[in-house]
This record gives C-alpha cells, sequence and structure tokens, in this order.
C-alpha cells in the first residue's frame, strides 16, 4: 500500500501551483550540451505517460531515478489529446503538465517530443483520425490543410509548456521536431514551418531532431539550429555521419533500444541483456548523452495500439511490454539492474542516487463467470445509408468497428470479395455466419458466399478497425470498406451503414439478456468481488477475439493468434467489492470464464 500512498501523494501534489523552482540555462554547446554553462550529459529513460495510468507516473518515474537517470523523455499523442477538431481533452492521464510537473518533483529533467507524428506503435503516429476525413489531404508535408491542424496543435502544447521550461524554473530541456522525418519524405518547407510554429509559440529551449543515422534520413530530417538525435547511434560511424553535416550542435544517440516491439501472430519480441549492454557502455566511455527507449513500455489501452506495413499489414499487440527494464506493469527486471549496476560505475562514489519505491500489489482473481449477453445485432445504431460503403472515417467515426448491410440482387452467391478491407471483418449471409476476410493474411480480401435455400438476401460485413499504419509511405490507413464490394466481380450498391465507436455512450445502451447467443459478434457481461484491489492480468486464452473493458476502462484487443494471452488490468481500474466486465467476442456464442494472473505470460 506503500507505493499507492507514494503515487497519489505525487499526484496530489502535481496539480498544486508548487513552490518557486530555480531557474536554469540549457544551451547547444558546439559538440555537448551546456546545464548552466558547464558540460552536461542527458541520460534519459523514456516512458509514454498516456500508456501509463496517471495514479502510477510517480511510481514509474521515481524507478527512473532509482536506476541512475538524470531525465524522462516521453511522446505526446495528439490524437489522444484533440479526439474531435478544436475538442481537447488534457485532463486526467492526458495531463502533460502534471507528468512534467512530478517528473520535476522527483528530481528528473524532461526531454518532450510532441511531434506532431510521433510512429510509437501507436494509432496514425499519433496524428489524428479526423484528419482523414478530408478525403484528399496529405500528412507530414506542407498540405495548408494538414500545417494550419499543426499549427494549432502546436499552440495548444506550447501553451502547456511555455512555463515549465528550464529557464523559467521548470525541468523542460527539449523539445522535439516530427519525429524520423528522414524516414518519410524530404519536404524541408514543412519541417521548417513546424520549427517556426514551436518558436513563435514561445518555445525557447533547443529543438531537436531525431533519425537513423544515414546521410539521406540525416540530410532530409535535420534541421540548421537543432540539436541531432540519431535513433540509434552506438558507434563512431554513426556519429560522424552526424558530423559530416557540420552543423555545430550536439549529436546524441536519442533512441537506444534495450528492447523491441511485437505484432499478432509474432513470437515476443526479446533483446538480451548482454547484446544491449555494450551499446549503452560505448556510450558511456566516449561520454555521449543518450535515451534509452523504451525504459517502461505500459500498455496500449483502447483502441490505441497501431500498426506496421512491410509486404503485409502487421498490427501491434495490446501490450507495450517492449521488454524494457520496465515490465508493463512497472516492476524491475533483471535487465533494470543490469543498467543500473553498469551506471553505477560511471557516476562519482557509484552509489545509487535514491532506492526503489516498494513493489504495487499484485492479485489473482478468481475464474469469473458470465451470465449475460447481448448481439451486437440488436444494438445497432440508426443506419446511414450509402450507395457505396465509405471508410469509416467518412461517418464521422475515429475507432472500433462498423456494419455494413445490403440486400442482393443479380447475384445471390459465389465470390465475395471486398477492396481495401481494413481490417478483419466477420460475414453473415440472412444472419448466417459466412467466414473472416483478414487484412493479415493479404490485402485480397475475399471469401466464397454459398447459395442458399431459400435464396440468400441481406448481406451483412462487420469490420473492426485494428490499429492504423504508424511508420512508412502507407499511413494514410484509413478503416472500415475504403473502395467496393463485389460478388462474382458485380459491385454491391446500396448500403446501410451502422457505425460502432463501441465507446462508452454506446456500451451504456447495451440491452442484455440471460438468452443464448444466435450467432457470432456479442458482447458478455459478469460480475466480480474483490477485497483488496491490485494489478492483475486477465487471461483471455479460452476466448477468440475481442474487447475487453473492466469498470468502462477498455484493456485493449486480444486475438487467439498471440502471442498475447493476457491483458494487463491496473489496480486503479479495480474496487474494492462489485465489479464489472465486459467482453465483446466476434467469434464466441458462449463465454468462457476469465481470471486474473500476476504476470503477462
Amino acid at each position: 500500500m506503500r507505493a499507492f500512498r507514494l503515487a497519489t501523494i505525487a499526484l496530489l501534489l502535481s496539480a498544486l501551483p508548487g513552490l518557486a523552482a530555480p531557474s536554469h540555462t540549457f544551451k547547444l554547446g558546439r559538440d555537448e550540451f551546456l546545464l548552466d554553462g558547464k558540460p552536461f550529459r542527458i541520460m534519459a529513460g523514456e516512458i509514454h505517460y498516456q500508456r501509463i495510468p496517471r495514479e502510477y507516473w510517480a511510481d514509474r518515474l521515481m524507478k527512473v531515478r532509482a536506476a541512475g537517470l538524470n531525465t524522462v523523455g516521453t511522446y505526446v499523442f495528439w490524437n489522444a489529446l484533440e479526439p474531435e477538431p478544436g475538442q481537447w481533452d488534457l485532463s486526467g492521464g492526458n495531463d502533460l503538465g502534471a507528468f512534467v510537473r512530478t517528473a520535476q518533483r522527483l528530481g528528473l529533467w524532461v526531454i518532450v517530443r510532441p511531434g506532431p507524428y510521433a510512429c510509437a506503435e501507436w494509432d496514425f503516429g499519433g496524428l489524428p483520425a479526423w484528419l482523414l476525413r478530408t478525403p484528399d489531404i496529405k500528412v507530414r508535408c506542407s498540405d495548408p490543410r494538414y500545417l494550419a491542424a499543426c499549427e494549432s496543435y502546436v499552440g495548444k502544447i506550447a501553451s502547456v509548456l511555455r512555463d515549465l521550461q528550464v529557464h523559467k524554473g521548470g525541468p523542460v530541456l527539449m523539445v522535439q521536431v516530427e519525429n524520423e522525418y528522414g524516414s518519410y519524405g524530404n519536404d524541408r518547407d514543412y519541417m521548417a514551418a513546424l520549427k517556426g510554429f514551436w518558436e513563435s509559440a514561445g518555445i525557447e529551449v533547443p529543438l531537436f531532431t531525431a533519425d537513423g543515422a544515414t546521410p539521406p534520413m540525416l540530410e532530409a530530417g535535420t534541421l540548421p539550429g537543432c540539436a541531432i538525435g540519431l535513433d540509434p547511434g552506438t558507434s563512431e560511424k554513426d556519429f560522424d555521419e552526424a558530423a559530416r553535416l557540420e552543423r555545430g550542435v550536439p549529436v546524441f544517440c536519442s533512441e537506444l533500444y534495450p528492447g523491441w516491439l511485437t505484432h499478432w501472430g509474432e513470437d515476443w519480441a526479446r533483446v538480451k541483456t548482454e547484446e544491449f549492454l555494450p551499446d549503452l557502455r560505448w556510450l558511456l566511455d566516449h561520454g555521449k548523452s543518450f535515451s534509452l527507449y523504451m525504459f517502461h513500455g505500459g500498455t496500449n489501452f483502447g483502441f490505441w495500439a497501431g500498426a506496421n506495413f512491410s509486404d503485409r499489414y502487421q498490427p501491434d499487440v495490446t501490450s507495450y511490454d517492449y521488454d524494457a527494464p520496465l515490465d508493463e506493469a512497472g516492476r524491475p527486471t533483471p535487465k533494470f539492474f543490469a543498467i543500473r549496476e553498469l551506471l553505477a560505475r560511471y557516476r562519482p562514489g557509484g552509489a545509487d542516487p535514491r532506492g526503489l519505491p516498494e513493489p504495487i500489489r499484485t492479485i489473482a482473481v478468481p475464474p469469473i463467470a458470465f451470465d449475460e449477453a447481448a448481439s451486437v445485432f440488436d444494438n445497432l445504431p440508426p443506419a446511414v445509408r450509402s450507395a457505396q460503403p465509405g471508410p469509416m472515417e467518412s461517418y464521422g467515426q475515429n475507432h472500433g468497428f462498423i456494419l455494413y448491410r445490403t440486400k442482393l440482387l443479380g447475384h445471390r452467391g459465389g465470390k465475395l470479395a471486398a477492396t481495401d478491407l481494413r481490417d478483419y471483418a466477420t460475414v453473415f449471409a440472412d444472419g448466417r455466419y459466412v467466414g473472416t476476410l483478414d487484412r493479415t493474411k493479404g490485402e485480397a480480401a475475399a471469401l466464397d458466399l454459398p447459395k442458399g435455400q431459400p435464396a440468400n438476401e441481406t448481406l451483412d460485413i462487420l469490420v473492426e478497425a485494428m490499429g492504423r499504419v504508424n511508420y512508412g509511405p502507407r499511413l494514410l490507413d484509413r478503416k472500415g470498406i475504403t473502395e467496393r464490394v463485389t460478388l462474382n466481380a458485380m459491385t454491391l450498391m446500396g448500403w446501410d451503414v451502422y457505425p460502432l465507436p463501441m465507446d462508452g455512450d454506446y456500451l451504456r445502451l447495451l440491452r442484455y439478456s440471460r438468452r443464448p447467443a444466435e450467432r457470432p459478434g456479442n458482447f458478455f457481461r459478469g460480475a466480480f468481488d474483490l477485497g483488496t484491489v491490485g494489478d492483475t492480468y486477465l487471461d483471455m486464452s479460452g476466448w477468440r477475439k475481442g474487447v475487453v473493458w473492466v469498470n468502462g476502462h477498455n484493456l485493449g484487443r486480444y486475438w487467439d493468434i498471440g502471442p498475447q494471452k493476457r491483458l494487463y488490468c491496473p489496480g486503479t481500474f479495480l474496487r474494492t467489492g462489485a465489479n464489472e466486465i465486459v467482453v465483446f467476442d466476434l467469434h464466441a456464442l458462449a463465454p468462457a470464464p476469465v481470471a486474473g494472473f500476476a504476470d503477462l505470460d
């Protein structure tokens, strides 16, 4: 309970105006950073405050400091802050100012990476989905519509950070411009415009960029006057590539990877400690500044997990454990202690700056039974009539599921194809389940629609939007059916479209019963009592594919293809006494028990 109390105290302190802190100067020297005129080495660990329950920010930050690091880095995800144009939410878990102030009170400097594009295995790389409602918009370039949205965003974030800059008594040392732009494009006017937005908005601390250590990426992604981050920079050769630009600014390793990301259907990504430590040791031996990405990954709660696209679509799992030094639940791993031991050798006296907080309680949850169900087909909103199916964004929807329904005329069976389906669909003919269409298996989504007796009349396609692509040239990743549906090459027309965002408002209106489910696509509701609360992992190995809510908190997606079979449920989402769990499964006709365990695996 002590860790809970510490987190609560830090949370309360973060909401107060705070005592006046001394101001400092932070400048870019030719080869090194200068804090109050003296050489300063940034030793950072990255955590993303929007991936961590606010009540746990202090716990995670204390562990960054306890490892021997002096700085925390964080991305800012625009789409979570501005879900609709002009509608801002910087409260609760989105409160950037409170996070930065908490870091300062716990003795850490702060590097802010606000994008506007972040990547980070986050939906659309942090860009808001409502940008995609403009059919011909281009992002990460000088498209004036995109730039106008970026300027508004920069102004909002700058209003939070202005008084938190180091020369005003705050902990913010630097702010990043864009992210790994040299891996994407070469619009120098766009990068210069973003730099100008920050400067005009009152951000006076040094700015920096972050790119791969190759000549094309550095040429396209860096900016004069900005520090140069390397993702990663772990050798003399890497730093020499940046030095050839002759910018006269410090170069540092902005992302050093002690772990890695995982997609659905893969084995868990693992980075061995003995393979990672030599890179960190090289940086320490050569006096380089660095940031560990990730020091603590956290969780892609809700629908925020992103996706990659190389030769095929690769959605990211819900857990952002990342094989990081702190695991998904914030617990130190052997990798944490190896890093701390190494850092201690490079610190005068070798003593740890402070100890670890007491562990946060974990609990087991006995198997939970489900006794109520609600079919998604019995809980549809009003339909939107469309000549052809449109992407989810064209109906004003950002996340969740969407149902497309049409009456069959002409062909009643045969080869059914959905062009550019994004991302996973279950198909029904007159209420009978026919099969699935899965983008991860290839872009050409098709199946055989059996001819019925009597002939099929109604076709339903229930589409799940998984993560939007967050990296590379395929960022414009609209969801749902984005092109057309054909049956034996005949384009099907005249659709009723039902947006299903599966947000709090939708869930509250669900009508449950105790009747057995008749077809796939069901919500199952259960209740469980707790005598005490703590972190737990809910085991979904008896289920197929879907989403879980506990007390209204969306824990994220599960999928039986693995590797993730358990979803992290923080103790802050639970309460003593009665708790509610809701599972939406695309395939199950009957619920399976759900139990809670202490670990992800």
